[in-house]
């Protein structure tokens, strides 16, 4: 029998690599041609380097928003167990993305009603940094709400409960006893939701294609300007995708990798 367990774990080893690889030589392989054969200096232009420097910019104020507003949705979530907010959460992500982007810029738009009265407010979406980043949220605030709830529901709710006990509401708990000790937490949920915002491509192509304002006026988003070098828009054509791709890696794995580290230490406590 233990032989056979042996046997067994080898072939779980063998499929996992195997999953594994499926995954990341697509990655490796955009490195490898973006650093070297396919190399363009189109794909590192100040272009380039603008567009990735908005997506950090943009997907940073997104994740301050997840952290002010959906900690506490993610609190709530962990010790209420409502199934149906839970299904809801999951809604932006299960969508296709470019639908989020069309549903913003509707809302938004000057023939219905709450555009008119968005537009009344000088509030407006279309090619904003605004628009940006409140798709960014939409899309990022599942994951980081998913990453805080598994948190929030592994920690020992003794000192919440004590708290309630000397007359605290559950939410001045979450604030005063739960978030000063949830520094790991917040991290690994913020940074997950920060990667998942910089690799954001369909609702932000139709919101925010171009931002047309001060200090990234006429500058898209990462995603976006990677896709006009692939598709001919901008000078360039596949090796400057590729090498802006490339890019991109580079800035964004540090971040994804953080993350994954700051989640393992969390699982550790």
């Amino acid at each position: 029998m233990a032989g056979t367990g042996a046997v067994g774990l080898n072939w779980l080893r063998t499929v996992s690599i195997a999953a594994l690889a499926l995954l990341l030589i697509p990655i490796v392989v955009l490195l490898y041609y973006g650093l070297g054969p396919f190399r363009n200096p189109a794909g590192y232009s100040a272009a380039v380097f603008s567009s990735i420097g908005l997506s950090l910019f943009s997907s940073a104020v997104a994740v301050v928003i997840d952290i002010l507003l959906f900690t506490p949705l993610a609190y709530y979530l962990a010790r209420s167990k409502d199934r149906i907010a839970e299904s809801l959460v999951d809604i932006p992500i299960s969508v296709p993305h470019p639908i989020i982007g069309v549903a913003l810029l509707i809302l938004d738009s000057p023939i219905t009603a709450s555009g008119k009265f968005l537009l009344g407010l000088h509030i407006n979406f279309y090619d904003t940094i605004l628009g940006l980043v409140i798709a960014l949220v939409i899309m990022s605030a599942p994951i980081y709400v998913k990453s805080m709830q598994p948190y929030f529901e592994s920690r020992d709710i003794a000192s919440e409960d004590f708290a309630m006990g000397l007359g605290a509401s559950r939410l001045r708990t979450l604030y005063a006893v739960v978030l000063p000790d949830s520094y790991d937490g917040l991290s690994s949920a913020s940074l997950i939701s920060m990667s998942r915002a910089l690799s954001e491509f369909g609702s932000i192509s139709v919101i925010a294609f171009y931002v047309l304002q001060y200090p990234f006026y006429g500058v898209s988003p990462a995603s976006v300007t990677i896709f006009q070098l692939y598709s001919g828009a901008m000078q360039g054509g596949l090796q400057a995708a590729v090498t802006a791709s490339a890019a991109m890696i580079l800035v964004a794995l540090p971040i994804a990798l953080a993350g994954h580290f700051v989640r393992k230490r969390v699982r550790r406590q």
